[in-house]
This record gives structure tokens, sequence and C-alpha cells, in this order.
């Protein structure tokens, strides 16, 4: 048995805490904590689209992800300093944009862009999923508000999105892992859910030797019923908005 640093059983998931309305100058914003990660994410709405879809009537979701200097136990150099965006960055701000853009229909929000943005103020491990489930919370703030401003006539969102990390340590699967977990991981996998139960984005990479199908199947059946607490617990958030 893998003894967790917090002691959590293995399909458990770290405490959750969300701060809604934290930046008040957002149109949405979420101070998210999943154990130790910490993430500022707001929602932001510009009245412009992309040029691919100007004049089409869609609107559109974008994201941008950076940690800070200090979110790490290394100096994070900031983007800025180097003059370009690292491979990893870029990859989970498109895994941001993609999974937000999977549960609304852009249709309905008109000609305008919302920009997320996710400040990692923290890193524990699972920065990529806790930027999902907490850019959520700030997306839906953000349509609400639009909504009650008469600014758009319903509400776009369509189903609830929620994202959670499973791997395999020392040959046990263990969910929503912790930097000294996911560091020792045979397999780490990110799933991207919605509150349908469908897919939108599974990412699986093995260490050192390749894992089983069985062993998929199981940590993507691990991973769904944890993604299904976080959505009640978003749902529960979210409440008197519903």
């Amino acid at each position: 048995m893998v003894k967790r640093i917090d002691n959590r059983k293995n399909d458990r998931l770290r405490e959750i805490k969300v701060t809604r309305n934290y930046i008040s100058h957002a149109d949405g914003s979420v101070f998210i904590e999943m154990g130790k990660t910490r993430i500022v994410c707001t929602a932001i709405v510009e009245d412009k689209v992309p040029r691919f879809l100007a004049g089409k009537g869609s609107g559109w979701i974008t994201a941008e992800y950076d940690m800070i200097p200090g979110a790490a136990p290394q100096r994070i150099v900031r983007a800025q300093t180097t003059g370009r965006i690292n491979g990893r960055t870029h990859e989970i701000q498109r895994l941001i944009g993609r999974s937000l853009r999977a549960v609304v229909d852009l249709n309905k929000i008109g000609e305008r862009t919302v920009w997320i943005d996710c400040d990692v103020i923290e890193a524990d491990g699972g920065t990529r999923t806790a930027s999902i489930t907490g850019s959520f919370i700030a997306l839906f703030d953000c349509m609400h508000s639009l909504v009650e401003k008469k600014i758009i006539d319903t509400m776009p969102i369509e189903n609830f999105l929620a994202a959670v990390s499973v791997g395999i340590v020392d040959g046990e699967i263990l969910v929503d892992l912790c930097f000294e977990e996911d560091s020792r991981a045979q397999v780490d996998m990110n799933v991207v859910m919605d509150s349908k139960g469908e897919l939108i984005e599974v990412q699986s990479t093995a260490e050192l030797k390749p894992f089983s199908r069985e062993d998929f199947d199981k940590m993507l059946e691990k991973a769904t019923s944890a993604i299904k607490e976080i959505i009640e617990i978003q749902k529960k958030i979210l409440s008197q908005n519903l």
C-alpha cells in the first residue's frame, strides 16, 4: 500500500476550496485550492473575435496559463524574460481553451471573446486539471453576469466540466496526484469530462515501460468517479445561480 503524504486513500481527492469573485475587475473569477495547488482563474469578456470568426455571429473562448516565479521550489523564469512561451505552457493553454469550448454554445455568446487567465500561485501537482475545474466556475459566473445584464439572452453553458489527474505509483492507482507522487509515477493521466459523463480529453503517458489496456480502463474509471465528485462540488458552489 502506497502511503500518501496527506494520508489520503488512493481514490480520494485533495481538499478543494473555492473563493468566488476573487478579482473585482474580472467578469468572473475564482481562487481555487486543491491541496497545496493554488490558482487564480479569471474570465474577461472582449467585444471582438479572432479574424477567422469575424462576421459569423459566433463567439470564442481562449486561455492563457502561467506560473508566478515563486510557484515552485526553484524560481520560475517569466516568459517575458526568455522572450517566448515554453511548450508545456502552450500545451496547457490550448487544453484549457478546448475543454471550456466543448461545453459552451458559442453562438449564444455573439461576436465576443472570453479570455480565461490561469495564474498558478503555488504548484503541487495537477495544475492543468485544477485550472480547468476553477476556470469553469469563473466562466459560469462570467456568463451568468452577461445574462443578468441582458448582454446575451440565455446561458450558453450546456454542461458542467471538471478535470482530474490519476496515475500509477509503485503499482497502485492514485487519484489527484500531488507533485511528489506525480514525479514517481510509472503512468500519469489527465482526464477532462463533462457532467454527462462524456470525455473531452484524455492525456496518458507511460514512463520507462508501457502499461496495459486493463490499467488504462481502471485509471479512467477512478478518474470518472473523482470528476463526478468535483462536479457535485461545483454545483453546490454555484447552486444559487442554477
